[in-house]
């Protein structure tokens, strides 16, 4: 029997949002994880080089393997064997490999709530078992390691997302130390989910690999590259794990769009540009967190990176996904249910992407606190 997975009711709200937008009407898309920018100049302009060049085919590009070593090195300090990195379509494959290959059917994993729908759904498709953490304001909605310590039994894994999505918040470097003390200790996998590194408002983001050498890594070219639709992205594995891993993505996946891989190479010239991006994001994360009182909505936790406002509007309504399809058909904002990150309390909150203009978010403003006046 297959196994019974909630949608992503994110993805629900951006096909009504698409389909607005086709009648003719004007959507502030703010519902899904992604930059509003595209590609940077270079990885554009890779692209069409190998368009008219490159017959292209079934490929991992070693240049590209070597160059994100050269990131861990000059960015973590950490010395990773290009080889070990997995190249893959996006996070979400990178997020499926690692569990398959490090899991097997019913093995407990332990994840943050809320955290990220895929994580839950994915683990529940794969016949594996999340142990979800209930995570509080007291611990700013982040796991730590006093909550892994005290589960009784111990899971076989976790998966550690930091900065996180929906929250923003990131873990400080002495907490993953702990987590990964406390993992060596339990004999608990760890997999790390650093795919919002670079988008950072209180500095770098520390990787889980600076402190647990035998953690599987996962990143992706979606978020700070701003190249989400390209479908690029890694995991990051340990030596021992390397020909058993390469096995299931061989098998199971193939390869990654040449293309992409092209691009992404160039992409990492274009970090005036993308810095560029991050900027905006952080004008937009300070003009909501000052709005949010005339919004008459709570943040739950200022985020340090990423770009998500996961917002408290339970005195508002108790049904996060009617209150943004409302939301959406009357005001023409598009926004994420907390339901998809938090099956328990979600129904109290609603997550809004600020990875769009700032013109867009400050009419978003405008028009949301003007429905919202009216409830």
């Amino acid at each position: 029997m297959t196994a019974e997975i909630e949608p992503f009711h994110a993805i629900a709200i951006a096909h009504l949002a698409y389909a607005l937008q086709s009648e003719g009407r004007t959507i502030i898309h703010m519902e899904i994880g992604q930059p509003s920018t595209g590609a940077p100049s270079k990885a554009i302009a890779a692209a069409h080089r190998v368009l008219d060049s490159d017959p292209m085919g079934y490929w991992e590009s070693t240049a590209l393997q070597k160059r994100l070593a050269q990131h861990y090195a000059e960015t973590y300090d950490v010395e990773a064997d290009p080889a070990c990195f997995i190249l893959t379509c996006g996070a979400s494959q990178a997020l499926v490999l690692a569990l398959m290959s490090s899991f097997a059917p019913g093995d407990r994993v332990a994840l943050a709530r809320p955290g990220y729908v895929a994580y839950r759904n994915t683990l529940k498709a794969l016949n594996l078992v999340p142990v979800e953490i209930p995570c509080g304001a007291d611990v700013r909605y982040q796991l730590t390691a006093a909550s892994l310590e005290a589960l009784d039994p111990p899971p076989a894994g976790v998966i550690v997302a930091s900065p996180a999505n929906p929250t923003g918040t990131i873990i400080a470097a002495d907490e993953l130390r702990a987590i990964a003390k406390v993992c060596r200790a339990r004999h608990i996998k760890i997999i790390s989910d650093e795919i919002y590194h670079g988008i950072s408002y209180v500095g770098p983001a520390h990787s889980m690999l600076e402190f647990e050498p035998s953690a599987l890594v996962i990143n992706s070219f979606s978020k700070y590259f701003s190249m989400a639709g390209w479908r690029l992205g890694w995991l990051l594995v340990p030596r021992e794990k390397l020909h058993h891993t390469r096995a299931y993505s061989g098998n199971l996946f193939l390869s990654t769009p040449s293309l992409s891989q092209h691009a992404a190479l160039a992409a990492f010239d274009c970090k005036d540009e993308l810095e560029g991006y991050v900027a905006v994001y952080a004008r937009n994360r300070q003009r909501i967190l000052e709005a949010l009182p005339r919004l008459k909505l709570g943040g739950i936790a200022p985020p340090d990176g990423a770009f998500y406002i996961y917002a408290d509007i339970g005195h508002l309504t108790n049904d996060s996904l009617q209150f943004c399809k409302a939301l959406l058909r009357e005001t023409g904002v598009a926004t994420a249910p907390g339901i998809d990150f938090d099956p328990v309390e979600g129904r109290r909150f609603i997550r809004m992407s600020f990875a769009v203009s700032t013109p867009e978010i400050e009419t978003a403003i405008e028009k949301m606190e003007s429905w919202i006046s009216r409830l």
